[in-house]
């Protein structure tokens, strides 16, 4: 691997070097520079050039069986390589370039900026089915010049039999868009992903290769770097970023977070994002932001699980400054170009610098300054090691997946290897993934199988990751702390040697900028408190029987089902992060904020039942019982209604604190744990039962116990749940 650039530091000790011609690319030829130059001012306006170093990647991409990386900046101007590269070998009659792009956000803005370049570009998403025939036939008649997908389209195996096979031969341009997710030393470990190095070994070896981006240390790069080529040319700069000043507030509590967000929003310049870790902390803190400045408030909650044309829409109206922010997942990063954005916002921090460096890369691209905070919790920490483990594949898991696989020849699907293996759905999609990583198992058409390749679980290797992860969380850590100027803590991660003090962070100046103060005002507290603990969260009862070993399959008989309920506390809401913290961990008695939520929920409610409730049953299935009796006791006095005590089922807490088990599974347990006591099946005949259990993540439990409770002669049955666990 060589390094050849003005700018970048050697390359890590562990990577090899090449020293041989093809890796000093020559400059580019008049004709090639004129048409060079075309491309870019089409981009960047008149009179915009390429400069030396990416004049460097562009030259070298002109080459047979080029390999480069290029580690570069947020703005830095990668994507302005591949679409000259595109163009000129367009230009000599090479086939079309393939971007592999991680969302779909990143698309619309790369299509948008290769149209600007004057290449004929297309995606092929999950949004746009209904265009994709009309696509491949113009790719089969060569019309296209640039094809974005994502790594899982890139995984697909219809996609790759009709399009990549097709095209295989005839790439002009391979594009690996922020390429360190190739590497699972990388930050998020997106299997699909690293499959890109599949589609290495199936092109023509004289296919040129270019892998970008902004977040990679050295042992990420070198990583990537051996994944494309053992020649493979490295481009390197600086990371720092003079235009962002960066801040971090002291730890405060999850309320707290959102009062000092909706408080400042108005005094932070210009427009920009504020990210959340979850999708219902898009739609609380949007709550939150409207308590303050009234309905209207120009913000606007966004995530992965939005239509498509509702995240263009409000992808607009951001970058055109009609909202003052979006509160969003991480779904709006990498890639989203607004050159002005003037801040960014982290209510709760990233576990990996590498993950935080390049949201907060967002910011300040085009402008001199950027305001960047993070508001930090003493909750972070527990959601960090969640994330550094979860992704990591549990070899026994692993063992039961491939013996349901090699039992049968046929390709099974996830829903028929969750009811087979006791995994949740979402784990065995993840475990497939990485398996197929290693070769082990294989996608077709109508399934997965087994290759018949032996798997050995590496142990060292996802050992180091593990401690990889849990170093960048102690640099997290320091930088929370602000035990060192900020963006240098930042640029050491990525292993920058340019790094030091940047003279703008808060560490660096000792104080916050002027109109910021470390806590929210107690009245905005309150504000927040109060309209978060009034909203509804509806638990919607499930409508199918999940199979397996449950014995159950099909739709769930309207004689057996819950109405639509009502849940008290969501997830770990910030508004009840004391309850969750206390009585919802230690079962104590609960504070009397959460009965009067109860009976808040059942006033609003109650236009939406079937029948007014005649008797309360509290049912204990995760080990609560003075929360749910509690919580029962007092419906039933406000409401004068009778009441039913369903004792706590044995084993019930273990069955609900399994959260690895298939629902299939879960429903087989439940089956044999909650039997009706006969005082229960007495009280409940012919009467609507509201029903208060304690705490759950699947549900399962509700849906059991609503079957039971029904055929026992309940006349409706209407589920209060104090707890919806994550």
């Amino acid at each position: 691997m060589a390094t050849v650039t003005e700018n970048s530091p050697p390359p890590p000790a562990s990577a090899p070097t090449d020293a041989s011609p093809r890796n000093a690319p020559s400059p580019l030829g008049p004709a090639d520079r004129e048409r060079a130059d075309a491309v870019v001012a089409a981009l960047a306006g008149p009179g915009a050039r390429l400069r030396p170093d990416q004049e460097s990647a562009v030259a070298a991409l002109l080459e047979p069986a080029a390999r480069v990386l290029v580690v570069q900046a947020t703005g830095w101007g990668k994507s302005a390589v591949y679409w000259v590269a595109t163009a000129l070998q367009r230009a000599r009659g090479a086939g079309p370039t393939l971007v592999v792009s991680p969302l779909l956000a990143l698309m619309r803005d790369q299509v948008a900026a290769a149209r600007r370049a004057g290449l004929r570009a297309v995606t092929v998403n999950s949004g746009n089915v209904d265009l994709w025939a009309g696509i491949e036939e113009s790719l089969r008649a060569d019309e296209v010049d640039v094809l974005l997908v994502s790594p899982e389209r890139l995984a697909n195996p219809g996609f790759g039999r009709r399009v990549l096979d097709h095209l295989a031969g005839r790439l002009g341009l391979l594009v690996v868009d922020e390429a360190h997710a190739v590497s699972d030393w990388g930050h998020d470990f997106r299997p699909d992903y690293r499959r890109v190095a599949d589609v290495l070994r199936d092109l023509n070896p004289a296919t040129p290769v270019l892998a970008t981006t902004a977040t990679a240390n050295a042992r990420v790069t070198a990583d990537v770097a051996a994944q494309l080529g053992e020649s493979t040319l490295v481009l390197r700069g600086p990371l720092s970023r003079s235009s962002l000043a960066l801040h971090a507030l002291p730890p405060m509590s999850p309320l707290e977070r959102y009062a000092w967000v909706a408080q400042h929003l108005p005094h932070l310049p210009g427009s920009g994002i504020v990210y959340v870790l979850t999708v219902a902390d898009t739609h609380r803190l949007v709550e939150a932001v409207r308590a303050v400045h009234g309905p209207d408030a120009p913000v606007a909650a966004y995530s992965g699980g939005l239509p498509i044309e509702e995240r263009e829409r409000l992808e607009d109206a951001l970058r055109d400054n009609r909202l003052k922010a979006l509160i969003a997942t991480s779904a709006l990063g990498m890639g989203y170009d607004k050159p002005d954005l003037g801040f960014v916002v982290h209510v709760g921090a990233p576990p990996s610098p590498v993950a935080y460096y390049q949201q907060v890369g967002r910011a300040g691209r085009a402008i001199d300054h950027a305001a960047v905070a993070v508001l930090p919790s003493g909750a972070d920490t527990g959601v960090w090691e969640y994330y550094a483990t979860s992704t990591l594949p549990d070899p026994r898991q692993c063992d039961r997946l491939l013996e349901a696989l090699r039992a049968q020849p046929e390709p099974q699907s996830v829903v028929a290897l969750e009811a087979g293996t006791g995994i949740r759905r979402g784990r065995v999609e993840l475990l497939l993934k990485q398996l197929a990583v290693d070769d082990v198992v294989r996608r077709e058409v109508d399934g997965w199988v087994a290759t018949g390749r032996e798997w050995h679980y590496d142990a060292e290797h996802y050992e180091g990751i593990l401690a990889g992860r849990r170093r960048e969380a102690a640099i997290m850590t320091d930088y929370l702390a602000g035990r060192a100027c900020l963006m240098e803590l930042l640029a050491r991660s990525l292993d920058d040697p340019e790094a030091g003090p940047c003279g703008r962070c808060g560490v660096c100046t000792g104080r916050l900028p002027d109109g910021w103060t470390d806590r929210p005002s107690g009245d905005v507290v309150g504000a927040v408190a109060r309209v978060l603990r009034s909203q509804q969260t509806v638990l919607e009862p499930r409508r199918m029987w999940p199979g397996g070993e449950s014995g159950l399959r099909g739709r769930i008989a309207a004689g057996e089902a819950a109405e639509p309920g009502r849940v008290l506390v969501h997830a770990d809401a910030p508004e009840w992060s004391e309850v969750v913290r206390g009585c919802l961990t230690d079962d104590a008695d609960p504070p009397p904020e959460l009965g009067q939520a109860a009976v808040d929920a059942l006033v609003a409610w109650r236009s939406e039942w079937s029948r007014r409730p005649d008797v309360v049953v509290d049912l204990p299935t995760a080990g609560l019982p003075r929360v749910a009796g509690a919580v029962a006791d007092h419906v039933a006095a406000v409401g004068r209604l009778e009441r039913a005590r369903w004792p706590a089922p044995g084993g019930s807490a273990a069955i609900e604190g399994d959260r690895e088990l298939a629902g299939a599974a879960q429903v087989a347990r439940w089956l044999d744990a909650l039997e009706v006591p006969p005082a229960v099946a007495e009280a409940v005949a012919d009467r609507a039962v509201l029903l208060v259990l304690d705490a759950t993540s699947s549900g399962w439990a509700v849906t059991v116990a609503t079957r039971a409770l029904r055929r026992h002669g309940a006349h409706a049955v209407l589920p209060l749940l104090v707890h919806r666990r994550p």
